[in-house]
């Protein structure tokens, strides 16, 4: 199957604009391979008090243009989606300036991440949150979905008052979400897809790109493509370890992404071995089972 991918978005960097009723948003200027135009920061809230949703990069503009959208009004809450440094490491200095507590499922675990934009190891949240907690704040209610998959702490916030989900990078419009062991994990990132599918929100609210204004649509095509990908993968063992079945399955991938590629096919070569369908062989191949 193709996924139609929506890479339509048009904003001005560092500029809030507003998306709807509690939401707003502000683009930071880090666009690149895996961050599409850069990162979405999302400002939440209807009155003088607002809650940010993965504030961004360590960039001195972008904090600036962040501090100066947020002037005047109090953040209650600074809640980051994972640990990646395209998401957490602003929070530091967002919270130094606001006095605001950060929440997060927690800092990042395990040694992966690096393909992508890298793990922030410095980040650690003030408060731990989990699957189910609701946090309030001034005309809004945010209940935190676990969806591990993409990274181990991955946590979605949905906003109760628009049935709308702050989805991180687990479900993203214009381009498919890298999951690289040993943090990332296909089998909890298909199982987090089937969570959402079943949730039924009304929009969902990516960090990177548009907004998703079709979520049943799009999750399920999001689903069906791993489970393609996962046949592939499987028809191609004879290739070799993972970067040759990587090299055979994306012939023509830019070579910045072909790390994140063989480490996609890792993702599910491990998904595959756990379900008993391939055994490991020496040299990092595989065989069917």
């Amino acid at each position: 199957m193709v996924l139609h991918f929506d890479r339509t978005l048009e904003a001005p960097y560092g500029v809030e604009g507003r998306l709807s009723p509690r939401i707003a948003r502000l683009l930071a200027p880090n666009p690149g391979p895996f961050t599409f135009k850069g990162t979405g920061v999302y400002i939440v809230g209807a009155g003088e008090t607002v809650a940010v949703i993965d504030p961004g990069p360590d960039l001195p503009d972008h904090i600036g243009a962040l501090k100066h959208a947020l002037a005047g009004r109090k953040v209650s809450h600074i809640l980051v989606t994972h640990t990646h440094r395209d998401h957490s490491p602003a929070a530091a200095a967002l919270k130094q300036w606001s006095g605001a507590r950060t929440y997060a499922a927690g800092p990042h675990g395990g040694a992966a991440g690096e393909v992508e934009e890298g793990a922030d190891r410095d980040f650690t949240p003030d408060i731990v949150v989990r699957d189910g907690e609701v946090l309030t704040g001034d005309g809004f209610t945010l209940v935190c979905i676990a969806t591990p998959g993409h990274t181990a702490n991955h946590m979605c916030y949905a906003l109760e008052e628009e049935r709308a989900l702050f989805c991180g990078d687990h479900v993203m419009g214009w381009s498919t979400s890298v999951v690289a062991p040993p943090d990332g994990d296909m089998a909890a990132y298909l199982a987090s897809l089937e969570k959402l599918i079943a949730r039924g929100d009304r929009i969902l609210y990516p960090t990177h790109g548009s907004p998703i204004a079709d979520p049943q649509t799009w999750l399920r095509e999001l689903l069906a493509h791993r489970r393609m990908r996962e046949t592939q993968v499987l028809d191609a063992l004879e290739a070799g370890d993972a970067g040759a079945i990587a090299q055979k399955l994306y012939p023509d991938i830019a070579p910045a992404l072909r790390r994140a590629a063989a480490a996609q096919v890792q993702a599910h070569l491990d998904h595959l071995a756990a379900r008993g369908a391939i055994t490991a062989l020496p040299g990092g191949r595989y065989a069917k089972a």
